[in-house]
């Protein structure tokens, strides 16, 4: 452990030191035992608890809806047995509440199919317009306004498709490529671009060149660093180093590949869909390359403190994405959902969901993976998964398919069924409520809720 009368530059700073800063950048830096142990002794309070991680709180949308033939779990004794399209999340079963029975009320049914059920983290009712779109403001914009202003960026809103253009029963198909909104009428501008959404992180207010790496910028500052962290610290410093090396370079050859793309784009809109046009270069020609990126990408933000509240739709709406990469499935996502009970397209669709669970399996993994002190970056976390529909065949919302990852730093306890199906106030505004709560905000009202969630601890 250094000693704290040992005379260099970084004496007195390290407790406070959370970047590592270069021509254009500073790198946000993961929680270390030794910057809490050196604080507490420059404090003169040895026997001081370290200072606790953050909370963070994300959600993530996957469009078109589920399965339902397949979907959430069933009771298990004190626990829960997961169903098919969950199997992949089973390793952190101890950390996942299934809900069953959440919906929104003000969703309107019937005419517009999707559009106007794309009020998941609002709860307000979806103006019918093609022009003047109005939503609500959104649970991550309401808890970034407060929990924003300790980290550099207040939110971050990434997805993997732009907004396609039509309309269907006067609602615009502007509502399926946005689920957080930063103002009743405006939607909080969203990332695709992995490369764009990368610099948000390391941005310092002045304009970084690409010809170097990230690495390569911060390479004096870490090797200072270094010299006053344990061993441990010096280890995890590294592994973390290399990490976001590893990312970058993912990054760079998503973008080349994509530059060199002359065919098809991995995904195609569906039928009566609205019309993609087809992305500049630097959006991954493969569809899991691309989602699992900004998966990581939200990862290293959380990490690093760049932000702690995000939102990632893996895909919009309506979104006519192609999995035929993975083998047996063919036609786009939205198509997939139309079923119609045929065997052979459920079992495609059926496919395409599981991989979602797959990729947020990775995610939480990771998280997992990541120590902070007492705890992990999913301990300290609440991922909140979800889609504006429970069957997508029948445009049927009312229930949702909705699951909460992570520990929320002490405050969730996970490896349960939460069924609400029979209660007359089965609001999902109420679970937003309570995330608001472990986030530091305590509302007597959102959405078309007025009390939180009261068992999910």
């Amino acid at each position: 452990m250094p000693n704290p009368s040992h005379s260099s530059p970084a004496v007195g700073s390290l407790s406070r030191r959370h970047f590592l800063r270069g021509a254009g950048v500073a790198l946000g830096l993961p929680w270390f035992e030794s910057m809490n142990a050196w604080g507490q002794s420059l404090a003169g309070n040895q026997s001081a608890k370290p200072s606790a991680a953050p909370r963070r709180m994300a959600a993530l949308f996957m469009g078109n809806g589920v399965n339902p033939h397949h979907w959430g779990a069933e009771p298990d004794g004190a626990g829960m047995r997961l169903k098919d399209s969950l199997r992949p999340l089973e390793p952190f079963k101890d950390r996942l509440l299934v809900f069953q029975g959440l919906w929104n009320p003000t969703t309107v049914e019937g005419p517009g199919g999707h559009f106007p059920k794309m009020n998941v983290l609002a709860g307000v009712k979806v103006k019918q317009t093609t022009t003047d779109v109005e939503v609500g403001v959104t649970v991550d914009q309401m808890i970034a306004r407060e929990v924003g202003k300790h980290t550099p960026v207040q939110s971050l809103t990434l997805g993997t498709e732009g907004p396609g253009y039509s309309t269907d029963s006067g609602y615009t198909s502007l509502y399926s490529a946005y689920i957080s909104w930063a103002s009743p009428t405006a939607p909080a501008p969203k990332e695709i671009y992995p490369q764009q959404a990368f610099d948000q992180l390391f941005d310092d207010g002045s304009k970084r060149r690409r010809d170097r790496s990230i690495l390569d910028l911060v390479r004096g500052d870490a090797q200072g660093l270094s010299k006053h962290l344990s061993r441990r610290d010096n280890l995890k410093l590294q592994e973390y180093l290399a990490s976001v090396r590893e990312l970058e370079q993912r990054i760079e050859r998503a973008d080349t590949f994509s530059k060199q793309e002359t065919g098809g784009l991995g995904w195609q809109p569906s039928v009566k869909a609205p019309t993609f046009a087809r992305p500049a270069s630097g959006i991954p020609a493969n569809p899991g390359e691309h989602m699992g990126l900004m998966l990581d990408i939200l990862t290293l933000a959380f990490q690093m403190d760049r932000t702690r509240v995000a939102t990632l739709m893996l895909n919009n709406d309506l979104s006519g994405m192609n999995f035929g990469y993975l083998g047996g499935i063919s036609g786009g996502l939205h198509e997939l959902s139309h079923h119609a009970n045929d065997p052979a397209r459920l079992a495609m669709y059926q496919k395409a969901n599981e991989y979602h669970m797959q990729l947020l399996a990775g995610m939480l993994e990771k998280m997992r993976q990541t120590n902070e002190g007492e705890r992990t970056l999913l301990d300290n976390s609440m991922l909140l998964f979800c889609s504006s529909l429970m069957d997508g065949n029948a445009h049927d919302s009312k229930q949702l398919p909705v699951l909460l990852a992570g520990g929320g730093g002490g405050s969730l306890r996970g490896g349960r069924l939460l069924d609400y199906s029979k209660d007359p106030n089965r609001r999902l505004c109420r679970l937003h409520l309570a995330l608001m709560e472990r986030m530091g905000m305590r509302l007597d009202r959102f959405g078309d809720a007025d009390s939180a969630l009261s068992d999910l601890s």
